[in-house]
């Protein structure tokens, strides 16, 4: 038995559960004491008081998040200042839905393990290649801001609460919720083709603006079995959070409210269509090269082939511009198209 890695192993636990004890639970406690003050001054002031959030919720909000963010963090999915910032989405959305924690647990996890799929390819012609894909502020900030975003209103207009989506009888609550899943169904299901599609295409993509051939990791590019992945990745965001709703919400608001199911269909369709923005935006507006040693670059001088696009985003603006897009039109679709299910 190598007692050096048990007691590393061991060292690593105590310093995750001092820092479990140490931050979620004093400032759960605080969140909690600070809602209730806020509550009673709400109602001395003859204003509507808002409901008081179970200490419970308060806790899970800062436990659930902290734990995933250190054990990103431990496996270098994220940075320190990519765990902090995660840290901060992951306890909007929590507190706001739960079903919102689920759709955003399952991005990270899945994205994650899809960075690191033949990794080893991406390395050849990738020249801002990372070992585990780890993501900083900047990444976590366009990838999870529009969905935090949504969920701070959610959770101001609504209240902290899983609700069925209803646009009849629930249309805010119903149009923030398919906001955020427009989010991450984007998020996951351009990361899914990027990712995956890259390295399990036989031959190289296609610009999608000029349908000609060009080679794998340039921006812009899509493939069959990209676009595949994409719309899977939406897929599996609208099957988590319909498991969700299904098993966190109120049953009586089940009763009179529209079938759910459509949720995994929406959401394919924005990992679907989220990819393809994001693949408009970046033959357009990002640069795209080959250097003189077969990776593909995003700046040029003149050992640069130019492929594609010219240089005005770069990745991180082109997935906040995709998140915010789809954000804003998932719920419009949706709303337009739920009646005829």
């Amino acid at each position: 038995m190598d007692t050096n890695k048990n007691t590393t192993s061991s060292k690593n636990n105590h310093f995750i559960t001092v820092i479990l004890c140490v931050i979620a639970l004093p400032l759960s406690m605080s969140l909690w004491i600070i809602n209730i003050i806020y509550s009673k001054l709400m109602d001395q002031n003859g204003l509507d008081e808002p409901a008081v959030i179970s200490p419970a919720r308060w806790l899970a909000s800062c436990f659930i998040p902290l734990v995933i963010c250190i054990y990103g963090y431990k496996k270098k999915n994220l940075s320190f200042s990519g765990a902090v910032l995660g840290f901060a989405v992951g306890f909007v959305l929590t507190l706001a839905n739960l079903c919102f924690f689920a759709d955003l647990l399952i991005f990270f996890v899945s994205s994650s393990k899809a960075t690191k799929v033949k990794a080893h390819l991406k390395r050849k012609f990738e020249e801002d290649f990372k070992e585990g894909g780890q993501r900083n502020w900047i990444q976590v900030l366009c990838n999870g801001g529009m969905a935090t975003q949504l969920s701070l209103l959610y959770l101001l207009d609504v209240g902290a609460s899983e609700r069925p989506i209803d646009f009849i009888k629930d249309y805010r609550a119903s149009w923030l919720s398919l906001g955020v899943v427009g989010v991450l169904a984007c998020c996951n299901g351009d990361t899914w083709a990027s990712e995956l599609g890259t390295v399990f295409s036989n031959g190289d993509p296609i610009l999608v603006t000029s349908w000609k051939k060009v080679p794998k990791g340039t921006n812009g590019a899509i493939s069959l079995i990209g676009t595949i992945f994409s719309t899977v990745g939406g897929l599996v965001i609208g099957i988590a959070h319909y498991l969700a709703l299904l098993y966190f919400s109120d049953k009586s608001l089940w009763t009179y409210a529209p079938p759910q199911w459509p949720i995994i269909v929406f959401s394919a369709f924005a990992g679907f269509f989220g990819s393809f923005i994001d693949s408009i935006l970046g033959a357009t507006l990002q640069y795209s090269g080959l250097d003189e040693n077969g990776k593909i670059v995003t700046h040029s001088n003149e050992a640069v082939k130019h492929i594609s696009g010219i240089s005005i985003l770069d990745n991180h603006s082109v997935n906040l511009i995709s998140t915010i897009f789809m954000g804003l039109l998932l719920p419009t679709v949706s709303k337009a198209m739920w009646p005829l299910f």
